[in-house]
């Protein structure tokens, strides 16, 4: 397994972590991402901990509580050789204070998931959307606080724009408060939009990113091509809720592309399309998911090797897209505004 330096911090998380997202699965959205219990949990972190994956991440929201719960359970009597990210803001109750960054949550919550996942700490914490309601002072103090207590290493933020990444990170810098030291986001090859923005900043600010939803949503798992729609799957099974508009001939021309390197590399259409990601600036993490221990396998079969220049310029092409203004724009003035990529 490889590592890589955590963004602008001292921690070394391997390329790959898993999501928990399918662990639990107690109510009907979470239902159509997986049902994993903690006997099915336990072998694939087990899993995972043999091939040095060691990073587990979760989210407060996730099959409200029950995510967290199953992970601590697996992990008992393993803790020590594991990291584990979580998240919070979305809501988690019904009371309006049940949501949020807000001191008031984030204090509350931290505390409920050290209860359900069995610790005394939580590697990394992230903000699991903005929230323009709360001061973002406000909501950087309290996670220095929690930080300061030790109950919290390091935090991070994700679904983020640019400027609310900025004006945080500007905002602990001002104070010396604990700054965000990685961005989880989506990003993927028909998902390139994190490139415009984040992605330049996150080099300018020593952002790391840790990707969700590498494969698009489940469209590049191998299981639909031109001409043939999901074949099982997360799809397949009324999971594409929330997930991102992608058409028909852009898909199938990223398939189409992604088809003929795997082929020549001997590799899986997933296996090509987590590669790719570890070739793009930025990127420390990719959080992959498995309903079961074969799909972990192969996802885990996507580090140990490289594409070469050709393969990722084919991808590249592939996939790009007309960035909006004033990316676009932004573009006629390379020479003074270089991007870190060609799209």
């Amino acid at each position: 397994m490889e590592y890589r330096q955590f963004g602008r911090s001292g921690l070394k998380v391997p390329v790959l972590s898993f999501g928990t997202g399918t662990f639990g699965g107690t109510d009907e959205f979470f239902q159509r991402w997986g049902q994993t219990d903690v006997a099915g949990a336990t072998r694939l972190v087990d899993l995972c901990l043999d091939t040095g994956a060691n990073l587990f991440d979760t989210a407060d929201i996730y099959s409200q509580g029950a995510s967290e719960e199953i992970l601590g359970q697996a992990l008992k009597g393993k803790r020590n050789r594991a990291l584990i990210s979580t998240k919070a803001t979305f809501p988690f109750g019904e009371g309006p204070n049940d949501m949020g960054s807000s001191r008031y949550h984030l204090v509350r919550a931290c505390e409920a998931s050290l209860k359900r996942l069995g610790t005394d700490h939580i590697d990394v914490y992230f903000m699991h959307g903005f929230d323009a309601l709360t001061p973002v002072d406000e909501t950087l103090r309290a996670l220095d606080d929690l930080v300061t207590a030790g109950k919290i290493g390091y935090i991070g933020a994700s679904n983020f724009s640019g400027w609310h990444l900025m004006k945080a990170l500007a905002t602990s810098e001002r104070y010396g408060l604990a700054r965000y030291v990685a961005y989880q986001g989506y990003y993927s090859l028909i998902g390139r939009h994190y490139e415009w923005e984040l992605m330049p900043l996150g080099i300018d600010q020593g952002v790391g990113l840790m990707v969700w939803s590498p494969l698009g949503w489940g469209r590049l798992t191998g299981k639909i091509r031109r001409g043939q729609g999901p074949q099982g799957g997360r799809i397949a099974a009324g999971g594409a809720e929330g997930g991102p508009i992608v058409s028909d001939e852009y898909l199938y021309g990223v398939v189409d592309a992604l088809d003929a390197v795997a082929a020549e590399t001997g590799k899986t259409v997933p296996q090509v399309a987590l590669n790719w990601l570890l070739s793009r600036p930025t990127v420390v993490n990719i959080v992959i998911g498995a309903r079961n221990e074969e799909q972990l396998k192969q996802n885990l079969g996507a580090v140990g090797w490289s594409l070469n220049e050709d393969q990722i310029g084919r991808l590249d092409a592939a996939s790009q897209e007309v960035p909006i203004y004033p990316y676009w724009h932004q573009k006629g003035f390379d020479i003074r505004n270089p991007k870190p990529t060609t799209w």
